[in-house]
């Protein structure tokens, strides 16, 4: 009579590998799928409760800094979840973006701009990197340009400059409410424009020099490609 197997559980869990795993469920993109709702709730309550808004709004950004821990954390580092932060951060922006454009209408051309420049600066740097083969679009090669390698290659760095641009745009909106209208308010909110605003100016900048990193990137695998092409 054979032995019976009293490790059948940790057999059958060894047996388990990547295929028997969910990517959709992994604890970082959970955390994304909980962003989302959050942004949602925000827009809803934007027009009207400023409070709730950004409560649930300044969440969503918060949980950005973490989703990525909890990937390196668990293990969990994936393409869909590393897709999903960005468009979930390029489109919780846009909305709010969206908004201050009509709350502020003699600037709608610049936010109008500033969303355009945010979602097609990240799409293209996205796309070259993925097409040259990077395992990230956080892994900034040595030949790019060194603001933008100083940028991706310090987390600190990172969340400081997409925290001020975020809280600089979240400034303007509280600024559209009456109940800022005392003299407390007022001064500190404008103190805290006076010091995120150049963040956020230099954040449009590393967004122009991202721009134009990954033109030249996408030009060279094309010039590359095309020469592979005529040689065979």
């Amino acid at each position: 009579m054979p032995a019976k197997n009293t490790n059948a559980p940790a057999a059958m869990a060894s047996k388990q590998g990547p295929a028997d795993e969910n990517v959709f469920l992994f604890i970082p993109n959970l955390i994304g799928y909980s962003r989302i709702l959050l942004a949602a709730g925000s827009l809803y309550y934007m027009p009207l409760h400023p409070k709730t808004c950004m409560f649930m709004y300044s969440l969503s950004c918060l949980l950005d800094a973490v989703d990525g821990q909890a990937a390196r954390y668990y293990d969990q580092c994936s393409k869909f979840g590393a897709v999903l932060d960005m468009v979930t951060d390029r489109c919780t922006t846009a909305c709010l973006l969206c908004y201050l454009a009509a709350v502020y209408p003699t600037y709608a051309l610049v936010f109008q701009f500033l969303i355009a420049l945010d979602v097609s600066s990240h799409y293209m740097h996205m796309y070259s990197s993925l097409t040259s083969g990077a395992t990230s679009h956080k892994k900034i090669s040595e030949s790019s340009n060194f603001i933008l390698r100083a940028y991706y290659s310090n987390n600190n760095v990172l969340f400081a400059f997409c925290f001020a641009n975020e809280l600089f745009f979240v400034i303007l909106y509280l600024l559209k409410f009456e109940f800022q209208s005392s003299t407390f308010g007022k001064v500190l909110l404008y103190s805290l424009a006076a010091v995120t605003g150049p963040v956020c100016a230099g954040k449009q900048i590393i967004n122009c020099i991202q721009f134009a990193n990954a033109s030249k990137s996408l030009a060279e695998i094309d010039l590359e490609e095309r020469k592979a092409a005529k040689k065979n």
